[in-house]
């Protein structure tokens, strides 16, 4: 009986795992060719501030997701499927994380990008309590707040797919209408 038990958990948690670890269907193979946003953009400047303090400033889900290390439900972000043209910056300080350019359809539900602004805008750690098991997550360098997770199966060029949650992020829009 034990053994059955065993068998249907693990059964359970193959679906759960394929149904959000999808590899993309996205066939943009080169970087595009929009300028980065200016190194000197990235803030150096490291944010310290109290619980009080985050919480006067953010809505209670961004609190939850960027103080709490929180998960919004898949597919019901702001962003998920936004195609506006900007800048994602982070919703606690303003830190420019990722250009909309870089951004794709994994099919798992949360807003997703091949790669950063830059190298320096977002920290990875070690997440040992992931569901599935050990993961890595991605947090703002500037003000420490929780973003998502990053994972190897993304598209090319780089293979990998940013997994953030809309509460943690801003969107600066683009004008597009300048020649």
């Amino acid at each position: 009986m034990l053994s059955r038990y065993w068998q249907f958990s693990l059964l359970i948690l193959m679906i759960l795992a394929s149904s959000c670890s999808q590899k993309s269907v996205h066939q943009q193979t080169t970087v595009p060719s929009t300028p980065p946003v200016e190194r000197n953009s990235i803030m150096n400047d490291k944010i310290q501030k109290t619980d009080a303090e985050w919480k006067a400033e953010l809505t209670p889900k961004q609190y939850y997701i960027l103080r709490e290390k929180g998960t919004e439900r898949a597919f019901t972000g702001k962003y998920w499927n936004t195609k506006t043209p900007g800048i994602y910056v982070c919703a606690g300080c303003g830190q420019p994380l990722f250009q909309s350019e870089t951004k794709y359809n994994s099919g798992c539900g949360w807003p997703s990008f091949y790669q950063p602004v830059d190298g320096k805008s977002i920290e990875e750690r070690l997440d040992p309590v992931g569901f599935y098991g050990p993961r890595t997550e991605v947090v703002c360098s500037r003000c420490g707040g929780h973003l998502g997770h990053v994972f190897k199966d993304g598209p090319p060029p780089t293979g990998l797919r940013y997994c953030i949650n809309s509460e943690a992020l801003k969107l600066i829009e683009t004008d597009t209408s300048k020649p």
